[in-house]
């Protein structure tokens, strides 16, 4: 919105063409999020204590979670609604790679939206049906893959790309509908699953980002992609963008979801959020790295995936409680501990990640 004012005032007064520059807007993006962030926040907040929409916590997790209940959930509203009022002012609106990160976003986040108001206002513990939060998300998931598959410009933007290999381009076809979806609806889920201790979620979301945020810009860019050997994706440095407004937004968020927590982001947030990175990594063809990068919400997934497959399959648990954090939380580690040590761990897989842009 405001690339498209600044582009029309630039044929009055030059010193407007500084709002094309790419690096320019992601800053301003990130820095709008982050206010809109720090500024709803305690209305929000305060909003949420007055309908007492607060955290139901179960009495079979770690102990120290039971002082947590009552605390205001669902503040993942906050942070969608910063990443899409920034998305709107600086993004390119004609870009059409920006319109499906955001309404794939929105659409995760509208499904997490219902969850948690079914389970905190309705007070139904079951909150949207797993069937149907399944369904909707698929729904969402293959729509996305469907327009990314039709609209695609070159071949190499349906390709699988291996990092380390700098000539390995598998051409996926009609698969690369089943990957897409794969990616963006499992990426929803397991950030979700991440999202169970005081900030644990959110600082590795906004690590990723950054990350897949580099990807862009260099994907979008011809002498950089070519340069690092990357696929040169027409259109996507945009969505470095929106991955700033992703980081602004979560720090934003953090300042109050910080241990101890004032408010919790919910599944109106998590899954949001993780469709959001499974959907630009879909696009800068990345989704390896995303995989790499996001390590943190793989483990966490796994551990679940363990854990019910050994339950039924031998009656036994891997783990003393999955997913993976509240296993530490039993062995006697602080969460404030676990938190930190997770994030430390992103921090080294992002420059992993960050690190196959130049070992290929």
């Amino acid at each position: 919105m405001l690339l498209f004012l600044a582009e029309v005032l630039a044929n009055y007064q030059s010193a407007f063409n500084v709002f094309g520059y790419l690096t320019l807007r992601m800053i301003l993006a990130t820095i709008t999020a982050l206010v809109l962030c720090l500024w709803f926040g305690p209305l929000m907040i305060r909003r949420l204590v007055e309908r007492q929409i607060g955290q139901a916590v179960r009495d079979d997790g770690p102990q120290s979670h039971l002082s947590k209940a009552g605390t205001p959930t669902m503040g993942g509203a906050m942070i969608l609604m910063a990443m899409a009022v920034s998305t709107l002012l600086w993004g390119d609106l004609t870009n059409h790679y920006v319109w499906v990160v955001l309404l794939v976003t929105l659409g995760f986040g509208a499904i997490g939206w219902v969850d948690d108001y079914r389970k905190v206002v309705e007070k139904n513990p079951r909150g949207l049906p797993a069937r149907w939060k399944y369904f909707w998300q698929s729904v969402i998931g293959l729509a996305a893959a469907v327009v990314l598959y039709v609209t695609a410009a070159s071949p190499v933007e349906t390709s699988l790309i291996l990092p380390l290999f700098k000539d390995f381009v598998l051409p996926l076809g009609l698969f690369y509908i089943l990957l897409t979806y794969l990616v963006i609806v499992g990426a929803s889920n397991a950030v979700n699953l991440t999202d169970g201790l005081d900030g644990l979620a959110i600082m590795p979301t906004v690590m990723v980002a950054m990350g897949l945020g580099v990807f862009a810009y260099a994907s979008g860019n011809a002498v950089f992609s070519s340069y690092l050997q990357i696929p040169m994706i027409p259109g996507a440095g945009e969505l470095a963008v929106f991955c700033a407004t992703i980081s602004g937004a979560g720090l934003g968020f953090l300042w109050f979801n910080t241990y101890p927590a004032q408010v919790f982001m919910g599944d109106v947030g998590a899954l949001a959020l993780g469709a959001a990175l499974g959907v630009v990594a879909v696009i800068v063809r990345q989704e390896v790295v995303l995989f790499i990068m996001g390590g943190v919400f793989v483990m966490e997934t796994v551990s679940v995936i363990l854990q019910v497959g050994s339950y039924k399959l031998t009656g036994r648990r891997i783990f003393r409680m999955a997913p993976l954090h509240h296993h530490f939380e039993l062995k006697g580690w602080p969460e404030p501990r676990v938190i930190v040590r997770f994030w430390i761990i992103t921090v080294v897989l992002v420059l992993l990640g960050l690190a196959t842009l130049k070992i290929r």
